[in-house]
């Protein structure tokens, strides 16, 4: 049999037909996902020349949090906040509520069947107690239906697609919370930590100072200072005695924060690892920039939120197209009981329906354009997140080198002040020099300890800002 028999037989009819509706069925409007063009820089501004040589090994941002947050207590803390965090938990519960919507929507592009079944009105009379008399139903029905509305231009599909791009920019948010909350654990111990250091410097200072009034007190009795001494020691000792209270406040709120993040009520929290802000690691491995495409969590929540962008415009153009809704229902029916299931009963019907938009006052070119000025505004948006990821790494990087440098140069201050506030006190105590001298060196080492403090809290929230900027600790 030739093709053109073939086509005229109502065999041949239908398969063309059902050809042509499969190929309309695979029809999609709309333009496909194209990834914007991007230009990364090189290398990153304030990297080392040792942590540029080698791209291809592993990254710092690559790395596990627990490799790269080497302490035990920080370990635990950022553990018991991953499981309990607020934030993580709703991340959670949004990425929950995306996949239930996905099956929502995507649930649009199959037929829908339905079942039901009718009775209507019974006399029973007074034959109750006697048994069901025959007839006592006066009507019956039982029907199937199904309707379907199939997808010829992809409206559907394209809801379904832009639905699943945003189930993914809330699964790459969620990782993003995770990625920041490790940041927020490590930044609040490492402040934990550098509040310690202080109170410990203060409690130490206060020591020496309280030894130095009472010395002085004991100068001043016996005439060989004068009172105006005594007043400038117990000033020194005021100085130091404040710092006390103010600084213990400062590390009880800071555990209530850090407690908020673990998902805990007030309370204490352990910290007392003595290498907390040991000095960071020199030629961190930190790779190419362009590599941040494929690791930092808010760039790929962009992309997808892009991604989904694009897929509404494919449903603003569908709603410009004819729309068929398909409609079949059959069932049985009768008089009484015995012939609701009759064969000669049985009734079926399909009913088939066109729409064609004509005139909506300009609402489906509104959504069109919206669609596609939301996209715009996407591209902008994946763009702008992209430049912030390498300010943040270049930043951090920065950051990291002169850090390191500042806290080098302030140890060789603390070390000339202490040497200072010594010779100060053996002349005072020769009388060589007058009390001011004590007072100024040991002020001055009093604030460059404390300095010193806070330059190496600053470099240890380097490296935090480091991993953090490179995508690294939500897996």
């Amino acid at each position: 049999m030739n093709s053109a028999s073939f086509k005229s037989t109502p065999t041949g009819k239908l398969t063309s037909l059902g050809s042509l509706l499969i190929l309309m069925v695979g029809c999609r409007v709309g333009p496909n996902y194209v990834r914007p063009p991007l230009t990364a820089p090189e290398v990153y501004r304030g990297a080392d020349e040792a942590s540029l040589s080698s791209t291809d090994q592993e990254t710092l941002g690559d790395q596990k949090w627990a490799r790269v947050f080497r302490e035990p207590e920080l370990q635990d803390l950022i553990r018991t906040a991953l499981e309990s965090n607020y934030d993580v938990r709703i991340a959670v519960q949004h990425v929950l509520e995306a996949q239930a919507q996905l099956r929502i929507t995507h649930s649009q592009q199959f037929p829908t069947v339905s079942v039901g079944g009718t009775g209507i009105g019974a006399d029973l009379g007074s034959s109750v107690g006697n048994g069901l008399p025959s007839g006592a139903i006066a009507a019956g029905a039982l029907n199937l239906s199904a309707a379907w509305t199939p997808d010829f231009w992809g409206l559907y599909r394209r809801q379904t697609q832009a639905q699943r791009a945003q189930l993914l920019a809330q699964v790459w948010a969620q990782r993003a919370v995770r990625m920041t909350l490790v940041q927020q654990v490590a930044t609040a111990y490492f402040h934990l930590r550098s509040l310690d250091e202080q109170l410990s410097i203060a409690k130490q200072t206060l020591k020496a100072r309280v030894d130095s009034v009472d010395i002085t007190r004991t100068l001043e009795s016996g005439g060989s200072v004068p009172l105006a001494d005594l007043r400038q020691a117990e000033e020194l000792q005021y100085a130091a005695s404040v710092q006390i209270p103010q600084l213990e406040q400062q590390i009880q709120q800071e555990e209530n924060a850090l407690r908020l993040l673990l998902g805990k009520s007030p309370g204490p929290v352990v910290h007392t690892d003595p290498n907390a802000l040991a000095p960071v690691p020199q030629d961190l491995p930190v790779g190419l920039p362009s590599r941040l495409l494929e690791r930092r969590p808010d760039i790929l929540q962009a992309e997808q939120q892009l991604i989904e962008a694009n897929a509404r415009i494919g449903v603003a153009r569908a709603q410009f197209f004819p729309q068929l809704s398909i409609t079949a229902a059959g069932g049985v029916g009768g008089s009484d009981f015995s012939t609701i299931f009759d064969p000669d009963s049985r009734l079926i019907y399909g009913i088939g329906a066109l729409t064609q938009p004509l005139f909506e006052g300009g609402k489906l070119r509104g959504q069109l354009q919206l669609s596609e000025e939301t996209k715009k505004e996407m591209v902008l948006n994946y763009q702008r997140t992209i430049a912030g990821a390498f300010h943040d790494a270049s930043d951090a990087l920065i950051a990291l080198r002169k850090e390191r440098d500042a806290r080098e140069e302030q140890e060789k201050l603390v070390a000339a002040a202490q040497d200072a506030t010594r010779l100060a006190r053996i002349r005072y105590q020769g009388g060589a020099t007058g009390y001011l001298e004590v007072l100024t060196t040991d002020s001055n080492l009093f604030s460059a300890q404390l300095n010193l403090v806070n330059i190496r809290e600053g470099e240890a929230q380097s490296l935090v800002q480091l991993y953090e900027a490179l995508g690294g600790g939500w897996e």
